[in-house]
């Protein structure tokens, strides 16, 4: 009963928040060059790409109007790729952000993360980074497709983790191959005095569509979402779940919250062609604009409609979902660009 209260609490918060939408997150695509060529990757990033990196003053000069908006140290710069290090001007980028008042972090596979680079970015005031560890050293290296992507990337958690004023988390991408390996990658977390760690399924979209390896059965979706549960309650490593769906029983137990898709409400994204859109993994052709001919503040606060009010998912396997009205048809990412139904949710192939 007490859940269901809450849960009821939650939904009109969820309304409130979509009125008002404040712009929290706001993702910048710098580059779709990546030095690694992971199976599952979304953006199917690779080493020449079709576009150049965005100049950061294209980026900076859209963005300053949401000064006008919202105090800009409410605002996080998620700088991502692509492989944001590949970029040689990261550092000053990052410099100018915070002159600007907004604060910065990264998203990197860690390939690239050594001493020196930690050092510029906190020189350049990065405040928050997230490092890809996706198994062990065998499937780890298995999914990014390069023998010294783990041990770079363990390397570079090592040096992340001794930051006591950065904000950090590790990120896992469960599949079929690392599954049953996640109490030792948790064992491997804790030895690196790891604070934070988030898991993720693989989303059937990119390179991921077609590799059956990638996807979990509901067996094993069920065998993750418990490992988390039992895992929260242990208090040794704040571990949580992504913001993929909905999940029933498990809602709370595996998050803080019950889930919300914010993309279009708090989370907003800046691509590498210039297109401004939600979460960068969402299908492109939901851009609600482009910032060399819109301003972005003004598409922010009028467009992003088919993301706020999600009436129009009740369709495919959410027609008659008794769920409906907590998710909303779930991840606005799990969706095709026809808007026919939910790719891969995650509630529905655990009850059915």
């Amino acid at each position: 009963m007490r859940n269901k209260i809450l849960q009821i609490l939650f939904n009109l918060f969820k309304i409130n928040e979509i009125k008002l939408h404040p712009l929290n997150y706001l993702f910048w695509e710098c580059t779709q060059r990546c030095n690694l060529c992971c199976l599952h990757c979304g953006s199917d990033c690779v080493s020449d790409a079709q576009y150049k990196d965005m100049p950061f003053e294209d980026f900076l000069n859209a963005v300053l109007p949401l000064k006008n908006m919202y105090p800009p140290d409410s605002i996080t710069v998620v700088i991502t790729g692509g492989e944001p290090l590949l970029r040689k001007d990261l550092p000053d980028c990052g410099k100018q952000l915070r002159k600007n008042g907004f604060r910065w972090g990264i998203v990197t596979n860690g390939y690239l993360y050594d001493n020196q680079k930690h050092t510029e970015l906190l020189s350049s005031g990065m405040g928050a980074i997230t490092v890809s560890l996706d198994g062990l050293e065998m499937h780890h290296n298995w999914l990014r497709c390069n023998p010294k992507s783990f041990q770079n990337a363990v390397d570079a958690i090592e040096i992340i983790a001794t930051s006591q004023r950065l904000n950090y988390d590790i990120v896992t991408c469960v599949n079929k191959l690392n599954i049953n390996e996640l109490e030792e990658i948790k064992q491997l977390l804790l030895s690196k005095k790891v604070k934070n760690w988030r898991l993720f399924t693989i989303a059937p979209i990119g390179r991921a569509a077609h590799n059956p390896d990638l996807h979990l059965s509901p067996k094993e979706l069920h065998f993750l979402l418990a490992f988390i549960a039992k895992t929260r309650n242990e208090h040794k490593i704040n571990t949580y779940f992504s913001c993929e769906s909905y999940l029933g029983k498990y809602e709370r137990k595996v998050r803080d919250t019950f889930f919300f898709c914010r993309a279009g409400v708090n989370i907003a994204s800046v691509l590498i062609d210039g297109s401004i859109s939600a979460c960068p993994n969402i299908d492109r052709t939901f851009s609600q604009g482009n910032i060399y001919k819109d301003n972005i503040a003004e598409i922010w606060e009028n467009k992003f409609q088919i993301m706020r009010h999600r009436q129009w998912a009740k369709k495919g396997i959410c027609t008659t979902c008794k769920a409906f009205q907590h998710c909303k048809g779930g991840a606005m990412h799990l969706w095709d660009k026809q808007l026919t139904s939910n790719q891969a949710c995650i509630f529905h192939r655990m009850n059915h």
